[in-house]
């Protein structure tokens, strides 16, 4: 059996999912009761104005992660053996393995984008060519400081997060450590970062009334890099502001065995990340 990944925020293109809603009407019409507005339009709309806001965009790339795993499960009925997503994708990932319905999740993922959105001023960048131990301590030390580890992808790729001025200044600093590369995201927040707690802490709220089953297929936790255990909405919810271990997630399942891990999204992000994993 096969793991399943599920892409999050930055997967996102104009015209995505656009094959998916007429074969799942039910499910759109219930996604554009939930939201207030057409997530059709939002995916389809010329220049993806909104796929480009947080607010908008985790909802929209919830909802093509879930059709497309769908779609999938309908032609060839593969159970995963295990489920993992990045970032927003561990909700796809819940999703998937039975923790909400369609619509309970899409609605945590709207709510967390619109906290997410609200706190904004931060800024992130992906350092290529450095470990996550240089680049921590390349951050520690970097002028004005302010700078957190928020995406630990691969080997040798790790995105930082915090103040969008030092995160800009820190190009130079960075580079002369030896990064190989330095690029400043299009993205208006720290997440995964420290200055995201008063969203952590408002969604704490959000996630103590939601309805979360047991889940039926395992999950691995951005937070620890190990199997979702019964602290799921404390996990969920400090991840707003903790270190995506992704890297180490992929190790989990590798040591335990897997080989094959299918990308479930919009398109191929985390695929090449988990090849250079795995080599």
């Amino acid at each position: 059996m096969p793991v399943f990944v599920f892409p999050g925020q930055g997967s996102q293109f104009p015209g995505m999912g656009k094959e998916l809603f007429d074969e799942f009407p039910d499910l759109v019409r219930e996604a554009d009761a939930v939201l207030g507005y057409s997530v059709r339009e939002v995916c389809t709309e010329a220049g993806g104005a909104r796929l480009a806001m947080t607010r908008y965009a985790q909802p929209a790339i919830y909802t093509v992660n879930a059709l497309t795993y769908l779609r999938f499960q309908r032609k060839t009925a593969l159970p995963p053996s295990y489920l993992l997503g990045h970032s927003l994708g561990e909700y796809c990932a819940l999703f998937a393995a039975g923790a909400f319905d369609f619509a309970s999740g899409l609605e945590l993922v709207a709510r967390r984008g619109e906290l997410m959105a609200d706190a904004d001023g931060g800024a992130m960048a992906a350092v290529v060519g450095l470990t996550a131990e240089r680049v921590e301590a390349t951050a520690a030390d970097s002028p004005g400081g302010g700078i957190w580890v928020a995406n630990l992808n691969t080997p040798d790729q790790v995105v930082i997060s915090g103040c969008a001025e030092h995160i800009r200044s820190a190009r130079d600093h960075f580079l002369a450590a030896g990064a190989t590369r330095y690029v400043v995201l299009p993205v208006s927040g720290a997440f995964h970062s420290p200055l995201m707690a008063a969203a952590r802490t408002r969604f704490a709220e959000v996630l103590a009334a939601a309805p979360i089953r047991d889940l039926r297929i395992p999950v691995v936790a951005n937070l620890t890099a190990e199997l979702h255990a019964a602290d799921l909405r404390a996990s969920l919810a400090a991840q707003i502001c903790a270190p995506v271990r992704w890297a180490d997630s992929i190790r989990l399942l590798l040591h335990r065995g897997e080989t094959r891990f299918i990308e479930t999204g919009a398109r191929r992000v985390l695929t090449p990340m988990i090849e250079k994993i795995a080599a």
